[in-house]
């Protein structure tokens, strides 16, 4: 029976035919009657299953989270991994070498930044002779960099002011063998471990997430929210941005963006945020790029249309901002990074040229969330300072 069970029903109707008798005498009851029955029912139902098989559509991947790259695409090593350890520290201890830092700009966050390096430099028994600052201006970092060549430092640590400008600029440091170590810009065409030590910046894909949070949190995870970028090409801003925007629309469904503009010129930001808002009058959020400037143009929109249940995200410790925070106005918290840690990262760094010691091309520090809540501890762990005057007054 079993035999039979498994040929096509139209070999059994032949052999029915051609040899009824045999098969008469071979099942002898009404069994044999049932069996082509039998036989035909699980082909019947075995048919569909098959078919429809191939055609069982497989869920979609998970979106993969936003991740930090450096400028030319550098996988990101977090600050904690630069290391020295106790026999490298006394070899560069005994070494009696020399830094410079030439700055870009001055500021809280360059402040705390110097502080960074300075303490980490003074732990590795490294002399600071030089400290400058370029206030963006291209030929001015040039000049302090020749000015500086002039004491024959072992290393310099800087932020250089444009790709191609920083490729002449730190041209002479490189030719001297200077240890170069780069805070979030690289010059055009500088190759790591050879021109350079290493990059070290923000864990710029953290920074979105944490405003994301931070604002997905004010709202309660559901509201129409604005999203203004920087519309530049440059790495540092976007990666930010663009890690905001996909953490939203990956972990808050229930968070729409409704309106999205590019902002080129900071000054723009109060226009723009005031089109959002006519445009939009149900928004109950706004993301910002970053505070001095942007926000505060958001601030003054949403103040001019008396908009004080829209909640305002955005990047970097700074006065304006933070003051409306702990007030309870429109900012509902602060993505900030260890600025810091950025200098003593940096510090470190340098010692790994001189110790001949390769150091990832690109190191990130970790991000901070600031609330009202923590802004005093937000402020000592990426500035190491309090936060202004101002603001704890406000605070109470």
């Amino acid at each position: 029976m079993t035999t039979k069970s498994k040929r096509p029903k139209w070999l059994l109707l032949v052999s029915l035919l051609a040899v009824f008798a045999v098969l008469g005498a071979a099942c002898g009851d009404d069994d044999d009657d049932a069996a082509p029955t039998t036989t035909a029912a699980p082909a019947t139902t075995a048919a569909p299953t098959t078919t429809a098989a191939p055609t069982t559509v497989a869920p979609e991947p998970a979106p993969e989270p936003p991740r930090t790259q450096g400028p030319g695409g550098e996988e990101a090593v977090p600050s904690s991994e630069i290391t020295l350890s106790s026999e490298e520290i006394g070899e560069v201890q005994a070494g009696g070498y020399t830094a410079a830092l030439l700055w870009h700009t001055s500021g809280a966050f360059t402040d705390a930044v110097s502080q960074g390096a300075r303490d980490a430099f003074a732990e590795l028994g490294i002399e600071v002779v030089a400290e400058t600052n370029a206030n963006f201006d291209a030929a001015q970092q040039a000049n302090d960099v020749e000015t500086v060549m002039a004491q024959s430092p072992d290393i310099i640590i800087s932020l250089a002011i444009g790709p191609d400008a920083g490729a002449e600029a730190f041209r002479p440091a490189v030719d001297a063998g200077v240890q170069l170590v780069f805070l979030s810009n690289v010059p055009q065409g500088y190759v790591h471990g050879q021109d350079y030590v290493g990059i070290v910046t923000d864990d710029l894909a953290a920074m979105g997430i944490t405003a994301a949070d931070l604002l997905a949190d004010a709202l309660g995870g559901e509201g129409e929210v604005g999203y203004i970028f920087h519309d530049a090409a440059y790495y540092v801003t976007n990666q930010r941005d663009q890690a905001f925007k996909a953490w939203i629309e990956i972990n808050y469904p229930g968070i729409e963006i409704v309106a999205e503009q590019g902002l080129a010129d900071p000054a723009a930001a109060e226009e723009i945020a005031s089109a959002m808002l006519t445009r939009n009058p149900g928004l109950d959020g706004i993301y910002a790029p970053w505070s001095a400037g942007p926000a505060d143009g958001v601030l003054a929109a949403l103040r001019a249309a008396g908009a004080s249940d829209v909640a305002l995200v955005t990047m970097d410790l700074d006065t304006n901002v933070s003051l409306d925070l702990v007030e309870g106005g429109n900012v509902v918290g602060i993505a900030a990074d260890e600025a810091y840690n950025l200098g003593r990262t940096m510090a470190v760094e340098g010692a790994y040229g001189l110790l001949g010691k390769p150091a990832p091309a690109f190191a990130v520090v970790p991000a901070i969330g600031v609330t009202a809540d923590n802004i005093v501890e937000g402020y000592r762990q990426s500035l190491v300072a309090d936060p202004p005057q101002e603001v704890l007054d406000a605070l109470g």
